[in-house]
C-alpha cells in the first residue's frame, strides 16, 4: 500500500541574502507577490494537495512566518466595525495543529534543515516545499506530483529543462527511462560545471520523499560549500527505492532573485481582471 502524503515541510530559515536590504528586518517568505506573500502561496499549494499539517522549520527572526497565519482579533474586530469584508483575510485562516513550527539553530543546508523536522514527519512519507519558488499551475505542482504518487509511489522530484550554463546552480538529473512526463532518476549530481552535467534536467523546490532520508541526512554527510545537501542525500535512495522526475505543467518565478520577483509580480498582476488595465496601460507607455 501507498501510503498518502500528509505532511510537508517547508524549509524558511535561510537569510535572503540576494533579498537585502529588503530582507534585514523581513523574511523573505513574507515579501508579497501582488497582495500575498510567498509562504501563503506555498502553503495554498500544499492544502490543494491534500497536506494535513505544514512544519516551518525556522530560524531566528523568522516568527512573523507562524504570525501570520494566527487568528488577528483586533485587526478582523477594526475591519468589523468598519463594515469592511473579512474575505481578504480568509486565506489565512488555519486549523488547530495545521501549522508547526520547528528551529534550525545553525545554517548547515537544506538538507540539514529537511532533517530538523525528522521528529515530527516520523515513519511517514513527506513533501518539501521551498516558498521562494514560486510555480503557477492549475492544478497546482504539488497536487499534479502527489497524483503521479498515487501511481508510482517511491520518491518524486520536481524537475524542469534549465539552460546549459545554468547547471552550477541545480541539482542534475542523469536520468533513465522516460514515460509521459516522468522519468526515472539513475543519479543526482548537486551544482556540477556545464561540462560535468549528465543532463539539463534540473531539481526545483518541490520534492515528495521517503522517511528513510532522514536517517541518511542525520549521518551529517557534507557536500557542496560544506553543507548538507538534500540533493546527496536523495541520491543514496536512488536504486534502493523507486524515484522519478515529474515535468509539471507549472510556470516556475524564482522570487529568491531580485529580477525573478519583480517578473513574478508582473506575471500574477497581468493575471488578475482587476489589474491587468492598469499594468498594460503602463506597459505601453513604456513603448
Amino acid at each position: 500500500m501507498i501510503k498518502p502524503i500528509r505532511k510537508a515541510v517547508f524549509p524558511v530559515a535561510g537569510l535572503g541574502t540576494r533579498l537585502l536590504p529588503a530582507t534585514k528586518t523581513m523574511p523573505k517568505e513574507m515579501l508579497t507577490i501582488v497582495d500575498r506573500p510567498l509562504i501563503q502561496y506555498a502553503v495554498d499549494e500544499a492544502r490543494e494537495a491534500g497536506i494535513e499539517q505544514m512544519i516551518f522549520v525556522t530560524g531566528r527572526g523568522k516568527s512573523t512566518l507562524v504570525d501570520y497565519f494566527d487568528v488577528s482579533f483586533e485587526l478582523e474586530a477594526t475591519m468589523e466595525k468598519a463594515g469592511k469584508s473579512l474575505e481578504p483575510l480568509a486565506p489565512t485562516k488555519v486549523r488547530n495543529g495545521e501549522i508547526v513550527s520547528v528551529r534550525q539553530q545553525q545554517p548547515l543546508g537544506l538538507g540539514h534543515a529537511v532533517w530538523c523536522a525528522r521528529d515530527i514527519v516520523g515513519d511517514e512519507p513527506f513533501a518539501v516545499l521551498l516558498p521562494d519558488d514560486l510555480m503557477v499551475g492549475q492544478p497546482g505542482a504539488l497536487k499534479q506530483m502527489v497524483d503521479a504518487y498515487a501511481e508510482m509511489g517511491g520518491n518524486i522530484i520536481c524537475a524542469q529543462e534549465v539552460a546549459a550554463d545554468k547547471t552550477s546552480s541545480y541539482g542534475i538529473i542523469t536520468p533513465g527511462e522516460t514515460r509521459g512526463t516522468a522519468t526515472e532518476v539513475f543519479g543526482l549530481v548537486e551544482k556540477p560545471k556545464p561540462e560535468d552535467a549528465p543532463s539539463r534536467l534540473g531539481v526545483v523546490g518541490r520534492y515528495i520523499l521517503q522517511p528513510e532520508l532522514m536517517d541518511i541526512l542525520g549521518k551529517g554527510e557534507r557536500g557542496a560549500g560544506g553543507e548538507i545537501q538534500l540533493t546527496d542525500g536523495m541520491a543514496q535512495l536512488i536504486g534502493k527505492q523507486p524515484f522519478h522526475a515529474l515535468k509539471v505543467d507549472a510556470v516556475r518565478h524564482d522570487c529568491g532573485d531580485k529580477a525573478g520577483f519583480v517578473l513574478a509580480n508582473l506575471a500574477l498582476a497581468l493575471d488578475r481582471a482587476d489589474l491587468r488595465p492598469r499594468i498594460e496601460e503602463f506597459l505601453a507607455s513604456r513603448g
